[in-house]
C-alpha cells in the first residue's frame, strides 16, 4: 500500500514538473513572439508618394494596388506675360504603376518631352525597422528603360537600339520622425548614341532630398541632383533643383512643385537639366496621383 501511495505522489509530482515545464514553454514562446513582432514592426509612411519631385522615393503601390500618375510642367516663368509666364506651353509624362507585392512594382510611362515611353521595376530591398535589431533605412532597387520616338528629318541613324536609355538607381532613405524623412539615391545612367565621341555613354550622378511634414496633410518636399563633372561636355547641362508642396486628400497625393528641369524621368533631370535658377529656367508644374486598391 505504501508503494501505491508513492507511485501516486511520484506521478502527481512529475505531473506539476510537467505542467510548469509547458507553461514556461508556453511563456517562452509568447515572449519570442513578442520580441518578434517587435523586430518586426516596419516603419510606413517615409514619403507620401512615389515621386519626390522627379526622383523616385523608396515608396511603391502596395500589393494589388494601381497607381495612376500625372507628372505636369508648364514652360519657363521667365518667358514673360506674353507667354503667360509659361503657362501657354507645358509638357506631361502619364504613368501607371501596380504593385505585385508589397515589395515589388512595376510600371510604364509615356513622356511628351521627345515623345518618350518608359518602363520602370522597383523592388524593396530593405525596410526600415523599430525595435530591437531595428533596420535603421529603407532601401529601394529602381531600374528604369527609356525609348524616345520624337520624329527627326535624318532617320538613317535613329533606329531603336540608338533611341534607348537605361537608368539605375539605390534609392536610400530614413524617416527620422513622423514629419522629417531623407533620401539619398545614387545613379547610373547609359546611353546607347551620344552627341559626340567627348561625351561619355555612362554617367553617374547622386541625388538627394527629403520631405518635412509642418501640417497633418502639408509637407515640404526639394530635392538636388549632382551630376559628376566632365560626362556631358557638347551641351551646357546644368544640376537639377526642385522643390514643391506636398498635399494629402484622401485618396490623391497632390505636389505644387517648381524645378529647373523640363523632363520628368531620370535621363532627363539628371543629364540633360538646360534650366538655370540664377536665369529664371524655372518650370512650375505638379504631380498628382490616385491608387486604386484592388484586393479583397
Amino acid at each position: 500500500m505504501q508503494k501505491i501511495a508513492c507511485y501516486i505522489i511520484l506521478c502527481l509530482l512529475l505531473g506539476n514538473v510537467a505542467a510548469i515545464a509547458q507553461d514556461t514553454s508556453l511563456l517562452n514562446m509568447l515572449n519570442n513572439s513578442e520580441n518578434a513582432a517587435d523586430r518586426a514592426h516596419i516603419v510606413t509612411g517615409t514619403f507620401k508618394a512615389t515621386q519626390l519631385v522627379n526622383m523616385p522615393t523608396v515608396e511603391s503601390p502596395g500589393k494589388q494596388n494601381l497607381q495612376f500618375l500625372i507628372m505636369h510642367r508648364f514652360g519657363k516663368l521667365n518667358q514673360g506675360a506674353y507667354e503667360l509666364f509659361g503657362l501657354d506651353n507645358a509638357s506631361i509624362r502619364f504613368g501607371l504603376d501596380y504593385g505585385i507585392t508589397d515589395r515589388l512594382s512595376v510600371g510604364v510611362g509615356r513622356s511628351s518631352v521627345d515623345k518618350a515611353f518608359d518602363g520602370n521595376i522597383k523592388y524593396k530591398l530593405l525596410r526600415q525597422t523599430e525595435g530591437a535589431g531595428a533596420i535603421p533605412v529603407s532601401i529601394s532597387l529602381y531600374e528604369l528603360v527609356t525609348h524616345y520616338t520624337q520624329r527627326y528629318t535624318d532617320k538613317s541613324f535613329l533606329n531603336t537600339r540608338y533611341r534607348t536609355s537605361y537608368t539605375s538607381q539605390l534609392l536610400i532613405a530614413r524617416k527620422f520622425s513622423r514629419n522629417l524623412s531623407l533620401q539619398v539615391a545614387p545613379s547610373w545612367t547609359h546611353y546607347n548614341l551620344v552627341a559626340t565621341p567627348q561625351d561619355k555613354n555612362d554617367l553617374f550622378a547622386i541625388s538627394a532630398g527629403g520631405r518635412m511634414k509642418f501640417t497633418k496633410r502639408m509637407s515640404f518636399t526639394a530635392e538636388y541632383s549632382y551630376l559628376l563633372d566632365n560626362q556631358v561636355v557638347s551641351t551646357k547641362v546644368y544640376n537639377s533643383l526642385s522643390m514643391g508642396v506636398d498635399i494629402e486628400t484622401g485618396g490623391h497625393v497632390f505636389q505644387l512643385v517648381f524645378t529647373n528641369s523640363n523632363g520628368m524621368i531620370g535621363p532627363y533631370y539628371l543629364s540633360k537639366t538646360n534650366g538655370s535658377w540664377g536665369k529664371g529656367d524655372i518650370f512650375f508644374g505638379f504631380n498628382i496621383s490616385r491608387n486604386f486598391n484592388f484586393r479583397k
